[in-house]
């Protein structure tokens, strides 16, 4: 039951996650960081997700710190960048990112780009964290289907959950239902599209009949597909804006008229031809 910004959902290895949670991709300052973090931690969320290279995790740490709750209440991502990929230097690259985040253990760590010919032994390598408690849950992020097939063939552990670009625009209805197949959960990276999408007529139309923004209603179509979200913004209102999802619910046909503005359109790399 979706009821507020503390709801919950189950991945299949038992460890629970916040459906909403903060991004903090390209933020670069770190007072800024900070302040957005506990601006979102003050207004409800219990999520924050970065990654080795957006070079934030050392602000991600301090204003986690400097919070009233506790580190066992938050859910925290970040994952291993391309560059850093491998069975060896995996290991390395997780325990810097500890260091800088300045914590015993994480909630989720995640492969953050299918590095052909390195994916599987940076996912040896999460398996070993796994095993060894030092993280929760490991996952993948941007993996296609034929990606996770690859993966699953040789694998111990399936992961826990796929992070993708996802939004009104990018439905990817098939990568969903395959991930739901193999009980993994999916969650959209730039959940809105960075903006692009707010004056579609559509979702206005949609807004203006709940009372609610474009932004609002996409975030909520995500959470009716059982979609996790981690919006992205360092503006307090803003903030708080797009935790402000579960006073309204979206009807079967304003559901469906979302579904109809797919274009399989994607306003960032493909994981199958991506050069970083």
């Amino acid at each position: 039951m979706l009821e507020n910004l503390q709801s919950r959902r189950k991945l299949h290895n038992g460890i629970e996650i916040p459906y909403v949670g903060l991004g903090v991709f390209l933020m670069k300052n770190p007072e800024e960081t900070e302040n957005a973090i506990r601006a979102a931690i003050d207004t409800g969320y219990r999520s924050i997700d970065t990654a080795a290279v957006y070079e934030n995790e050392e602000s991600v740490g301090k204003a986690i710190k400097e919070t009233t709750v506790s580190r066992d209440e938050l859910f925290v991502t970040s994952k291993v960048w391309n560059s850093d990929q491998g069975y060896d230097s995996t290991l390395k690259a997780f325990e810097e990112s500890l260091k800088r985040l300045d914590m015993d253990y994480l909630d989720l760590y995640l492969i953050h780009w299918p590095v052909q010919g390195k994916y599987k032994d940076t996912w040896r390598a999460l398996e070993r964290l796994y095993s060894e408690g030092v993280v929760k849950s490991i996952g993948v992020s941007n993996f296609h289907q034929h990606h996770l097939e690859d993966l699953l063939s040789s694998s111990n552990e399936v992961p826990v959950l796929n992070q993708i670009e996802l939004h009104p625009r990018l439905n990817q209805h098939e990568l969903r239902a395959y991930c739901a197949s193999q009980q993994i959960a999916v969650e959209a990276w730039s959940p809105i599209a960075r903006g692009k999408l707010l004056d579609d007529p559509t979702l206005m139309e949609i807004g203006n009949k709940h009372g609610k923004t474009s932004a609002q209603v996409i975030l909520r179509w995500h959470l009716q597909n059982d979609v996790i979200i981690i919006p992205k913004s360092v503006n307090p209102e803003r903030i708080k804006e797009n935790g402000d999802l579960f006073q309204f619910t979206l009807t079967d046909r304003e559901m469906e008229q979302i579904d109809a503005l797919n274009k399989n359109e994607r306003f960032f790399a493909d994981p199958d031809n991506f050069d970083f």
